[in-house]
Order: structure tokens, then C-alpha cells, then sequence
């Protein structure tokens, strides 16, 4: 009977075996619960970028200008990622991954508040957009933790013939939340409400509901229950019957003996976290502003597109269970180099919705290399003590200087008449990283996981 061996350290007491029936459940319970969490957070993030639109004309005064503001104000959000990462990356790798995660869908939630209730630009001047950066910050520190605190526990509640497939949800909740939120502004758009009354005060409902959605955090947190190899705390060493170091225990420190996992970790991600973000955030925003659709159009195209992306992940992740994580992440490095300038110049030169719909899946499969495995490569780098924060802040950094500034930084080259910039700069981060494939070990049978 194949079982989970405990981290290094522990008593040698051995849980879950992974053949009994009772096993199966607590894996699916887990895995159910901590994607749910994950897609509260994730839906309360891509409102912001979603409703943009919406919220350019809302919180700045009128003028070309205001939707690189809102742009900007995006792009601070991920400053705090960092942040975010270190302070409920170190909880959870002290206290556990559930309520590390729980925390974070509190935090995102309330910044989904404040932007609800938050008053206009016309009612309050310059102050509007000060509540909303402040709004921005703290949605930014939420995603920052809940991105380590989740992979962390996807792949801990994994076997290890399927740690890939398991750790892939956590991007299917990612894109599930951007779906969602793109299928409620086609709803709003074209269903509940006028045009006049979602700008009036309609774009305010999809943050309600992620505020609403808070209450939830709690109860999916009991479905959580700590992993094998989860934390490094007193208290989980009670709860799940190992020892562990003492409140002493100090992720950062422990996490600097892994230089060169965190500069791998870094180094994998800075193409593919701004190709994502390119091809997801940029992309839609692309299709009214640049293509010249209309919103009811690229609305359309979007959702059908991340629908599609979506169901590629747990499909390219079993892909690199089979056949190891570096090949599956050289399909997105060689074709990102090869394909992004194409893909990204035709899509500035057609104004037809078809086109347009193959250039953005036909995009999306290519960082499908990245994006199904990215988690679970990470988690294999790093042991369990360091495990939320090694993945979790090394992705944070970069993608606060790479992800978040996608959407600004192609607005600011066609803003100085440079449009044509932009895809040769995503080109260029993507090749950063292609050595990194290339001449990375293989994570698939990490030793930091027993199986």
C-alpha cells in the first residue's frame, strides 16, 4: 500500500494511505475546499481589471488619461503582493496552509467593500482614487499570500503519480474566477441593466458580492485539513502528530538557504507570469480599445477563450505527470518566443471578431506550458517548512515588476506611439526564462515529497 511519508523530522507516523476509500475523500474534500477558496479570492481580484471600464469613468476625471490610471492603480496592487506573500507565506508555513488561506480571502473581500461603497470622483474628488489604490493594496497583499498558502496545500493533499493534475487547480480556479467575473459584466451589460445605470452604479454589484462572499472563507477553512507535510508549528505538529521546530522557526531564515531555488523560481516565472497577463487581462481590453469591437463582442470572445484555457490545465499538468514538468514548460518557452510578436501584431491589425478569438486561444495554448505546472514546479523546489513561502514570494516579486505592469506598460507604449514595442517586450521576458527550462532538473520525483 503505497502512503505519504512525514517531512524530515517527524515521529515516522504515516498518514492518508492512498489507496483506501476514506483517503479518496479526504483528498477530493481538500482539494474541493481549498479551490473554492482560491476562486473567492481569485473572482475578488479580476473584478477590478474586469470593470475597468467601468471604473475609469468612475473614480478619475474625463480625458484619455484615466484608463491608464486605473491601469496603474492595478499595476500597484501587485507592489503589495510581495508583502502579502511574506507575512501569510510565513503564517503558513508557522500555522498551517487552510487558515493562512482563509485569511487571505478575508482581505481580498474587504477590499471588495471598499470599492462597493466607495463614493465617485464626482462626489469626492481627488479622494475616489485614493480609497481605490488603498482598495488595490489590500487585494494585492490577500493575492500575494493566498497564491503560496494554496499551491502549497494542492500539492501536499496530491499522490505523487498525480501532484501535477492536483496542483493544476489551483490555475483552473484562477481563470475560473476571471470567467466568472467576465460572464457577470455580460450579464450586467446585456441582461439586468441599461448601460446608464452600470455606469451610474451597477459596477458596484460584482463587488458586493465578493464582499459577500467572505462568509464562506470560514466554513470552506474546516473543509481544509492540515496535510502530511504541511506547516511547521507546534500546533500543526499537534494536530497532525509530528514534531516540528519550536515558535523559534523562522520560514525567511530557513528559506535563504535556498538561493538557487528561489532565483529558479523567479527565473520560470517572469515569462510566463507576463505572458499570462498579456494574454488574459491586456488581451480582452485589447479587443474594444485596439481591435475596435464592440464590449458585448469581446466580451463574448474572452469568456469562450478562458472557457477553452480552462480546461487545458489538468489536461497539460497529467501531460507533465507523464512525461516530466521541463518538457511541458519548453512548449511554452520556444513557442512563446517564436509566437508571441505574430499573434500580438495580427490582433493589432484585424478588426475581425474571429480572428481575434483564434489569435487569443492560439495564445493561450502556448502559455499553457507555464501556467497548468507552475505551481506544482515551484512546490517540488522547496521542503515543506519553507514551502508556502518559497512558492509563494519569489512568484510575488515577479510578478509585482512583470505581471501587473502588462496592462500599463502596453498602454504606455501605445500612449507614446509605440503599440508596436509591446510584443517584442513580452518576446524578451519570455526568452529570459527559456534557459531556465532548459537546463533546470527535473521537480517530478523532488525528494522534498514522499510518496
Amino acid at each position: 500500500m503505497t502512503q505519504i511519508s512525514l517531512p524530515s523530522g517527524s515521529t515516522g507516523r504515516r498518514l492518508w494511505p492512498s489507496k483506501e476509500s476514506g483517503d479518496l475523500r479526504r483528498r477530493l474534500t481538500a482539494v474541493i475546499s481549498g479551490s473554492l477558496a482560491n476562486l473567492i479570492a481569485w473572482y475578488a481580484f479580476y473584478i477590478y481589471p474586469v470593470f475597468s471600464l467601468y471604473l475609469a469613468k468612475a473614480f478619475f476625471p474625463a480625458g484619455d488619461a484615466r484608463l491608464l490610471h486605473v491601469a496603474g492603480i492595478f499595476a500597484l496592487g501587485f507592489v503589495m503582493r510581495p508583502i502579502g506573500s511574506w507575512l501569510l507565506g510565513t503564517y503558513a508555513d508557522r500555522r498551517g496552509r487552510s487558515p493562512a488561506l482563509v485569511m487571505s480571502v478575508m482581505l481580498m473581500c474587504l477590499g471588495c467593500l471598499i470599492i462597493a461603497i466607495c463614493p465617485t470622483y464626482a462626489q469626492i474628488g481627488e479622494l475616489a482614487p485614493t480609497i481605490l489604490l488603498v482598495a488595490a493594496l489590500l487585494q494585492g497583499a490577500s493575492l500575494g499570500g493566498s497564491y503560496g498558502s494554496s499551491s502549497a496545500f494542492l500539492s501536499e493533499v496530491a499522490t505523487s503519480n498525480l501532484r501535477g493534475f492536483y496542483s493544476s487547480f489551483s490555475f483552473v480556479t484562477i481563470i475560473l474566477g476571471q470567467l466568472l467575473a467576465t460572464i457577470l459584466l455580460l450579464m450586467l451589460e446585456k441582461v439586468l441593466l441599461t448601460p446608464e445605470q452600470l455606469q451610474a452604479w451597477g459596477w458596484r454589484i460584482p463587488f458586493l458580492i465578493g464582499a459577500a462572499l467572505a462568509a464562506s472563507g470560514f466554513a470552506l477553512g474546516r473543509g481544509m485539513k492540515p496535510t502530511a507535510d504541511a506547516g511547521a508549528s507546534r500546533k500543526i505538529g499537534a494536530e497532525i502528530g509530528f514534531k516540528t521546530p519550536g515558535t523559534g522557526h523562522s520560514p525567511m531564515r530557513e528559506l535563504m538557504k535556498h538561493k538557487r531555488e528561489v532565483a529558479l523560481a523567479i527565473g520560470l516565472t517572469i515569462g510566463g507570469t507576463l505572458a499570462f497577463y498579456t494574454f488574459t487581462v491586456y488581451f480582452q481590453e485589447a479587443l474594444v480599445v485596439t481591435v475596435g469591437l464592440r464590449p458585448l463582442q469581446a466580451t463574448l470572445i474572452s469568456s469562450a477563450a478562458l472557457a477553452i484555457f480552462m480546461l487545458l490545465q489538468p489536461l497539460f499538468a497529467l501531460v507533465s505527470d507523464t512525461i516530466g514538468r521541463r518538457p511541458v514548460l519548453l512548449w511554452f518557452g520556444v513557442l512563446g518566443v517564436l509566437f508571441t510578436v505574430p499573434i500580438l501584431t495580427a490582433l493589432q491589425h484585424t478588426r475581425d471578431a474571429l480572428t481575434a478569438f483564434l489569435l487569443m486561444v492560439a495564445a493561450l495554448v502556448i502559455v499553457s506550458g507555464y501556467t497548468s505546472i507552475n505551481v506544482v514546479v515551484k512546490s517540488e523546489l522547496f521542503p515543506a517548512g519553507v514551502r508556502a513561502l518559497g512558492t509563494g514570494l519569489p512568484y510575488a516579486l515577479t510578478v509585482a515588476v512583470f505581471g501587473g505592469t502588462a496592462d500599463y506598460v502596453a498602454f504606455w507604449f501605445k500612449s507614446i506611439g509605440h503599440q508596436s514595442w509591446f510584443p517584442w517586450y513580452v518576446t524578451a521576458c519570455i526568452l529570459v526564462s527559456l534557459p531556465v527550462y532548459i537546463f533546470m532538473r527535473e521537480t517530478r520525483f523532488s525528494s522534498h515529497f514522499k510518496a
